[in-house]
């Protein structure tokens, strides 16, 4: 491995593989999003991108279509090639075998199993490496991935909608709709990116959601230029907790495709009978020792699932529960230019907090005008 000194033009290979990169984001989970560009004599001779688990991963795509022009051809890729026989082939070895000379990767992969593995293979085979062009932009791809590979939980964003004094619904219970449409075909986007969507059961009893992607509506969303098909849209598992098993397992949601794993204290001996159109799993969860699930036990069971990215749609009471276990890595707020009175609900359940140093403080990284209302991107600071 060489200490990199990057040219205008690598900069330019690297960085439409990023962009072929994000051509997976609706498809790929659990996998990483990973694009890849062979060039030779100053021409892109190969290029191509990660679709879904199970599949062709970038390189072999690009490679396909390289063919013999690989030979002593430089390779751009988003993510450490892999070096493990997973659900297909190693990577690493199918670049070595294709001859070519010289290897860019933007970062090293997180997973355990490969991390600096792949990188070992490529240098054994006297391929130059280097490492680290737009390293920044390569991790914005995977967020969710490399920190389930760092540390087996998902990363978790919260969305909510308020009015412009943070009310979510009036004093009896009403909330449809507070953003206007646009803002709601904006979340359709945002869903389509997460790999699983988590409510509590008492939004489920009130609004009775879906909790999918609607894909008539995610083609209309900004940033939607994909050229997949509804068949081919990876739709979110939806984890619902029940701690008391109120639902009445009637609800729209089950009768949806799709996985929905319900979270309960206690099991619920009628799932077996249950006739419904979505795959209905159980996960029994931790009593927090206030008649709640344990939110850090759950994130813990989820990975089972191998989720990468958690969105939680939900009332003011699950939502402060993440915040005030700082379990939060985004906040996403849609808020709207209403005014809803001091009767009515509150945007998020915190405690009263007596001093500034012990409020929730967030990184303000976006604000955006969709249609009338304003989606602001909170990161933890």
């Amino acid at each position: 491995m060489t200490t990199p000194n990057f040219s205008e033009k690598d900069t330019a290979y690297m960085a439409h593989a990023i962009e072929l990169a994000k051509k997976g984001r609706f498809t790929t989970t659990p996998n990483p999003n990973v694009g890849c560009v062979i060039v030779a004599n100053d021409m892109i001779v190969g290029e191509g991108f990660h679709f879904k688990a199970g599949e062709p991963h970038a390189e072999v795509h690009a490679l396909a279509m390289a063919d013999t022009k690989a030979i002593n051809a430089t390779c751009y890729v988003t993510l450490e090639p892999c070096s493990h026989f997973g659900r297909t082939p190693p990577c690493a070895m199918a670049l070595t075998k294709a001859g070519v000379r010289r290897v860019v990767i933007a970062m090293v992969d997180p997973n355990p199993i490969v991390a600096g593995r792949g990188i070992a293979i490529l240098e054994e085979a006297g391929i130059l490496v280097e490492i680290g062009l737009l390293g920044d932009q390569a991790k914005a791809l995977n967020l969710g991935f490399i920190k389930r590979m760092q540390t087996q939980t998902a990363r978790v964003t919260v969305k909510m909608a308020s009015s412009l004094d943070g009310k979510t619904a009036l004093k009896n219970g009403l909330s449809q709709w507070i953003t206007g449409p646009k803002a709601r075909i904006d979340v359709q986007y945002f869903r389509a990116l997460q790999s699983a969507i988590v409510t509590g059961s008492g939004t489920v009893l009130s609004d009775d959601p879906s909790l999918n992607v609607r894909f008539s509506e995610l083609t209309q969303a900004t940033g939607f230029d994909d050229q997949i098909n509804e068949s081919e849209l990876r739709q979110p598992i939806r984890i619902i907790l029940d701690s008391h098993n109120k639902l009445t397992l009637n609800e729209k949601l089950f009768n949806l495709a799709g996985k929905v794993v319900l979270v309960t204290l206690s099991p619920r001996d009628d799932l077996h009978s249950l006739a419904c159109i979505a795959e209905v799993e159980q996960i029994i969860g931790k009593n927090d020792g206030h008649g709640r699930i344990d939110l850090q036990d759950l994130l813990a069971q989820l990975n089972r699932y191998e989720i990468n990215d958690l969105w939680v749609e939900a009332g003011a009471k699950l939502a402060g529960e993440f915040f005030k276990q700082q379990l939060v890595d985004q906040f996403i707020l849609y808020q709207a230019p209403k005014l809803m009175g001091d009767q009515a609900r509150n945007l998020v359940n915190l405690p009263n907090y007596s001093k500034m140093d012990e409020v929730v403080q967030l990184a303000l990284k976006e604000v955006t005008l969709i249609g009338d209302d304003i989606r602001i991107i909170s990161d933890r600071d």
